[in-house]
C-alpha cells in the first residue's frame, strides 16, 4: 500500500478479492501467489476449462487416475497427475486462493475432492451435474459427516446460467461463476444454474396448467 501524498509505503495481509485499486491517495497493489485450481477428470470440458483458466492467470492442476482419459492429454501450462483425488488435494494444501471444480460424473472420484475441498479455505468448490444428483451428492457428504454449513459450500449445478450446451459454453459458465465467486459479486446478484433450471420448470408447470 502506497500513500502517494507521504511516499510511505505499508505491507498487510491480502484476501480475496483484493487487487489493485487507486482512491486517488492511496495505491493499493496485491504482490502474491497465484490464484490456483484443481480440475478433477480430465475430459473434452476439462480441457476448455483449463485452457481458459490458463488465460486467467490460474495454476492450473488436472487429476484424473484414468489412464484411458489421461493418455491424449496435452494442454501447455497445466499440470496433469494421475494420482487420486483426495490425495491431491490435501497434497496441494488447498488455501482461500484455490478453487476445486469436480467433472468426472464419477462420485468414487469427484466425492473424494469435494470431502477435502469442502473442509478446506478454498474460496471455490464446484461440481458438473444436475439437480438431481447435486442432492444426491449432497445426502453422500452428509453420510461422510460433513456439516450443513461445509456442505452448504458447493456449488453444483456448477456454473451461471447463460443457457450453455456446448462444452466451451460450459466452461465459460463454469469460469464465469468462480470469477464472480473470486470478485466478492453477491450471491444474489448471480443467476446460477439451479436458479435458472428451477424457474424454468415452475414456469413450464403453470403453463401446462394454464392450457389444461
Amino acid at each position: 500500500r502506497l500513500e502517494l501524498p507521504t511516499g510511505f509505503s505499508t505491507l498487510h495481509p491480502a484476501n480475496p478479492p483484493d487487487g489493485l485499486a487507486f482512491d486517488g491517495k492511496t495505491l493499493t497493489t496485491v504482490h502474491g501467489p497465484r490464484y490456483r485450481m484443481l480440475v478433477i477428470g480430465a475430459s473434452q470440458l476439462s480441457k476448455y476449462l483449463a485452457q481458459i483458466a490458463v488465460g486467467l492467470d490460474y495454476q492450473v492442476t488436472v487429476c484424473d487416475p484414468r489412464e484411458e482419459y489421461t493418455e491424449t492429454w496435452d494442454i501447455p501450462g497445466v499440470t496433469l497427475v494421475r494420482t487420486m483425488p483426495d490425495d491431491t488435494a490435501r497434497a496441494m494444501r488447498l488455501d482461500e486462493r484455490c478453487a476445486v471444480v469436480a467433472l468426472t460424473h464419477d462420485p468414487k472420484l469427484d466425492d473424494l475432492a469435494l470431502i477435502e475441498a469442502l473442509q478446506s479455505p478454498a474460496f471455490y468448490v464446484g461440481a458438473l451435474g444436475s439437480r438431481a444428483n447435486n442432492d444426491k451428492r449432497r445426502e453422500r457428504l452428509v453420510e461422510f459427516e460433513l456439516s450443513a454449513a461445509e456442505i452448504a459450500r458447493l456449488h453444483g449445478p456448477i456454473g451461471l446460467y447463460i443457457g450453455s450446451r456446448t462444452p466451451p459454453e460450459i466452461a465459460i459458465s463454469i469460469l464465469a461463476e468462480i470469477t464472480a465467486v473470486k470478485n466478492g459479486v453477491p450471491e444474489d446478484a448471480r443467476i446460477n444454474v439451479a436458479i435458472a433450471k428451477a424457474n424454468q420448470a415452475a414456469t413450464a408447470a403453470c403453463s401446462v396448467a394454464q392450457n389444461a
